[in-house]
């Protein structure tokens, strides 16, 4: 089984890289892009019978830092 986590700024807090990335593309001549916002993915291999609620909890303690970042999953 497999399990995405999808990690991503709240919106609100400030993103540097993406900025640059955003900055970055106007620089080639990518003058359509107003903003950029960076994020993360994760894909995890499960054990057979592992819950998206386990998940959850991964996220909630390792994979994300819920103070600023927010999270979705996708099992499948």
């Amino acid at each position: 089984m497999k399990a995405r986590v999808t990690v991503m700024l709240k919106n609100g807090v400030l993103d540097p890289q993406g900025e640059a990335v955003r900055h970055a593309l106007g620089s080639l001549g990518f003058d359509g892009v107003e903003g950029v916002r960076q994020g993360k993915v994760i894909e995890l291999d499960l054990a057979p019978g592992t819950t998206e609620d386990t998940v959850v909890q991964m996220c909630e303690k390792l994979l994300a830092n819920t103070v600023i970042e927010s999270y979705s999953v996708e099992m499948g």
